[in-house]
């Protein structure tokens, strides 16, 4: 039966008013590990920018946000009894006020080198965001702390100090990784000798696995496929090393140099995963290949550190291309580049960014500045294209913007902010 000219209205009616895709931000650089939102947005704004949704003060910290569960998570500095602290803290993610707030560690980072440089004030702190899981929020320390909270209440539910039980050497400017969720287990760097990588179990905090003996860098893990098996890539001070995610061994290495520090993350594109360090190494990406149960890496290409570096930002992918923020010191003027993942090929330069953050959301890359403008481009290798800019934040933002539901969340040294894009 053909439906009536009424039928046919009423579904296509129903069709218009399904609800955009939207999702929870459960960890850094979002729930896929890559810095990408599913999310529909609004990519052009009015004058005065988005509408704002709220906006409070926080101390000291360069996480983060996480949204979950009606919340928003970050880590922030405060003193508490007479010493400062690093403290996980959770707001209501529509007005901004604070819910909870707990303890995570001594806040001490070797001077954090956020001193004296022209252009590098405005405070230190935690570099580290939270990660939320089924009602639980995870976090580490910069001292190597791994805790689990309740999302409601704020009370601990477990915490594993790695330098006490698992013989961990931190590293200069303490750790800034983000604790990384994948099915049942917590995957973090940080134990000595024979137990440098390590699997805890999320619900109670036991040792599922633990392996290797790598040092430890700022860089996250992130989890992904490749040639349809799960894996785990931990960035170390030796290089890429790929793991099975329930036993740890070894699938893949790829060699990359290490200089003072490396922070970003890996980033994969299909079989390809890009890497890079700032302090005179460069960038680079190899190829990942399978034969049955055996993988390899072979380098793709690399650029010395003068042609291409990411000191601490992470850059995003889409159809074979990264979006990025390049350089190494180059406070509120570093640039924002395109490079094709497969050749290292820089398709365009675009500067006066500094070293901030970029997500990807809606076919766009939402650049948040060093000085707290966010910016949206078109994802696209012919050229930059600009749809949106506004100031959204005082105060030093060296992280990336978080999209859930139909909002931006951002924060800088100062504070945070909630901002409404949703596609209507």
């Amino acid at each position: 039966m053909k439906p009536t000219g009424i039928v046919f209205q009423a579904i296509l009616a129903s069709l218009f008013l399904q609800p955009a895709l939207s999702e929870d931000w459960t960890q850094f650089r979002g729930p896929s590990h890559n810095g990408a939102s599913s999310e529909k947005i609004l990519t052009t704004w009015p004058h005065e920018g988005p509408r704002q949704i709220w906006k409070s003060p926080l101390t000291d910290g360069f996480s983060a946000f996480t949204v979950a569960s009606g919340k928003a998570f970050t880590l922030v500095n405060r003193e508490i009894e007479g010493a400062k602290q690093e403290v996980c803290i959770a707001l209501d993610a529509d007005t901004g006020k604070e819910l909870w707030a707990a303890k995570v560690g001594i806040a001490k980072y070797d001077d954090g080198g956020n001193r004296g440089v022209p252009g590098n004030d405005g405070g230190d702190g935690p570099r580290s965001t939270p990660s939320f899981d089924s009602g639980k929020v995870y976090t580490l320390s910069s001292r190597l702390v791994l805790q689990c909270f309740d999302a409601a209440t704020g009370h601990e539910v477990w915490s594993k100090n790695l330098i006490a039980e698992f013989a961990a050497r931190n590293i200069h400017w303490q750790s800034a990784a983000s604790p990384l969720i994948d099915g049942n287990l917590v995957f973090v760097m940080g134990g000595g000798a024979g137990q440098s990588l390590l699997a805890f179990d999320k619900t109670d905090g036991h040792v599922v696995w633990k392996a290797l003996s790598e040092q430890i860098t700022h860089s996250t893990p992130v989890a992904t496929t490749i040639s349809d098996v799960r894996q785990i890539i931990f960035f170390t001070q030796s290089g890429l090393v790929s793991v099975v995610p329930e036993t740890g061994s070894v699938l893949w290495r790829y060699p990359f140099k290490h200089a003072v520090s490396t922070a970003m993350s890996p980033v994969v594109s299909g079989d390809i995963v890009y890497c890079s360090a700032g302090y005179g190494v460069g960038a680079g990406a190899c190829q990942i290949t399978r034969s049955g149960d055996a993988f390899a890496a072979s380098s793709l290409w690399f650029q010395p550190a003068s042609v291409l570096n990411n000191h601490w930002s992470t850059p995003v992918c889409t159809n074979g291309f990264l979006y990025g923020l390049f350089g190494q010191a180059q406070f509120g003027t570093g640039p924002l580049k395109c490079v094709d993942i497969a050749s290292g090929k820089i398709m365009w330069n675009k500067g006066g960014f500094g070293p901030g953050g970029c997500t990807l959301a809606d076919g766009h890359v939402l650049v948040l500045s060093d000085s707290g403008d966010l910016v949206i481009v078109k994802t696209s290798p012919s050229g930059y294209v600009e749809t949106a800019r506004s100031h959204i934040l005082a105060g030093k933002c060296w992280n990336s913007v978080s999209v859930s539901n139909g909002r931006i969340y951002a924060r800088s040294t100062k504070e945070g902010v909630c901002l409404d894009v949703s596609a209507r």
